[in-house]
């Protein structure tokens, strides 16, 4: 299974275990907290309604007096109110007193009127002097019938002369606890589909930079260049980093390798050449073999001095993960300044060439680089071509590159050569004077491509001669 999706089915599994637990026991605690919220307010109630009592039952007239009258006029109240939704029609309670000795002297409902209440624990608690509250079913084999009743001592004087208890059947408090418990249930789920969206776009989020250092991973291991990925955290980044570090260390030993074996081997034949025709001068030679002695050690110096040069500037193009510097060039001006600086060549072979297609193209670069790349594949062009032949360079695209194409009539590269043509000193002979060439010339276009986001391709054209594309990433 994903990684990610392991992290995200242990966060959405603790996440959700959370919210169950705490909407559990709020839903739970709903219920209680409105008993306790509505007790509170019954104890207020009682209170207040034994002071207004306390006259009339010394007087012995609570049940014909003014009180039982308001008690009455209340009952018959329709309140019309809208308490958050919920809608109370009626006053839902009762009142009864008792006397000191605990026997009913007034009841709302008129259904317990001279009853021994001393007994009821509302009752008994407040005849001796404590806070007296009970909650008792009205049918026992139904909770929902659950009635609530709160006491008060109604005193004169500071002397018991009764007992004055509000009772709440708890059907009223059944919306309130409903509502509560569905808006907790509504709010946890909520609750889960909010976690749920963080912890997909976390572990969107965490398999988008995996992802990337997946696929830098696999760059690094195909050679390509690329630079390491520098967002998805610290931890990452600095995972990234390492990454980077560690290809550099690892490349740049094989790399070395690879170098010291190639120039080992390219140097051996002009070095070869060098010592033979010294040991040759060595012999007193005529003076026409001396000088063409003397040619061949200038000749063979030169291509080693060559080689080096072209091969440090191909080692510093390979080495680098992207142009160091970049600004917009336009190909035209490019292609006209590589012409310009071998016009010399050009006019002494009466090679003529022709820049077409679309000059004011753009691309984003380093200017010495591709410069240095199109004038490498014209230096193809022109030593592959015959005296007085032309040379085409062509900017176009494909859609998704700009391509500077530089078609030559020369004889072409044999179908053989043509996988190996970018390999580091891998030359053919030049059709002029049948010479190689250090090899290193395509190879640098190559690694200038890459570095650029680009390919470039050669080919054998259909009517003769050869063309080779450039392509650069719009």
């Amino acid at each position: 299974m994903n990684i990610a999706i392991r992290l995200f089915l242990g966060y959405f599994l603790i996440v959700g275990v959370a919210a169950w637990f705490v909407v559990n026991i709020f839903a739970r605690e709903v219920e209680p907290g409105v008993r306790q919220a509505t007790e509170d307010t019954l104890v207020d109630t009682a209170n207040l309604l034994a002071e207004l009592a306390v006259d009339e039952l010394a007087a012995g007239k609570i049940g014909q007096g003014g009180f039982a009258a308001a008690v009455r006029n209340a009952q018959l109240r329709e309140p019309q109110a809208s308490i958050w939704g919920v809608s109370k029609e009626s006053v839902d309670f009762r009142v009864y007193l008792t006397d000191a000795r605990g026997i009913v002297v007034y009841d709302s409902e008129g259904v317990a009127v001279n009853a021994d209440y001393s007994q009821w624990r509302d009752v008994a608690r407040v005849l001796h002097g404590e806070y007296g509250a009970r909650s008792t079913r009205e049918d026992p084999a139904d909770p929902e019938s659950s009635v609530m009743y709160v006491a008060a001592p109604v005193l004169r004087q500071g002397a018991l002369i009764g007992v004055l208890t509000v009772a709440k059947p708890m059907t009223a408090l059944t919306p309130y606890v409903e509502r509560a418990r569905d808006r907790v249930r509504r709010a946890g789920f909520v609750l889960l589909g909010v976690s749920a969206v963080i912890g997909l776009l976390f572990t969107l989020w965490l398999t988008w930079s995996l992802n990337r250092l997946r696929d830098y991973a696999r760059s690094v291991a195909n050679g390509d260049k690329v630079l390491p990925p520098t967002v998805g955290g610290r931890q990452l980044s600095e995972l990234a980093r390492a990454l980077a570090l560690m290809r550099e260390r690892l490349d740049g030993k094989q790399y070395v390798e690879n170098y010291v074996q190639s120039l080992a081997h390219e140097m051996k034949s002009p070095l070869t050449a060098v010592r033979g025709a010294a040991e040759l001068l060595q012999e007193d030679p005529s003076v026409a073999d001396r000088q063409r002695f003397a040619r061949s050690i200038v000749e063979q110096a030169e291509r080693m001095q060559l080689i080096i040069e072209r091969l440090l500037a191909l080692a510093r193009i390979e080495q680098l993960q992207a142009p160091e510097e970049i600004r917009d060039i336009a190909l035209g001006d490019l292609a006209r300044e590589a012409l310009a600086g071998r016009a010399e060549q050009l006019a002494a072979r009466g090679i003529t060439a022709r820049i077409g297609g679309e000059l004011a193209a753009q691309v984003r670069g380093d200017p010495f680089l591709l410069q240095q790349a199109v004038g490498n594949l014209l230096d193809n062009a022109i030593e592959f071509s015959s005296d007085g032949a032309g040379i085409e360079i062509d900017i176009g695209g494909d859609g998704a590159h700009h391509v500077v194409s530089v078609r030559d009539h020369g004889p072409g590269a044999p179908d053989f050569a043509l996988p190996h043509l970018f390999e580091r000193f891998y030359s053919l002979p030049r059709p002029a004077t049948g010479r190689k060439s250090t090899g290193l010339g395509l190879a640098f276009v190559r690694e200038v491509a890459k570095l650029h986001g680009g390919r470039v391709e050669f080919a054998n054209a259909v009517d003769g001669g050869a063309v080779a594309r450039l392509a650069l990433s719009l």
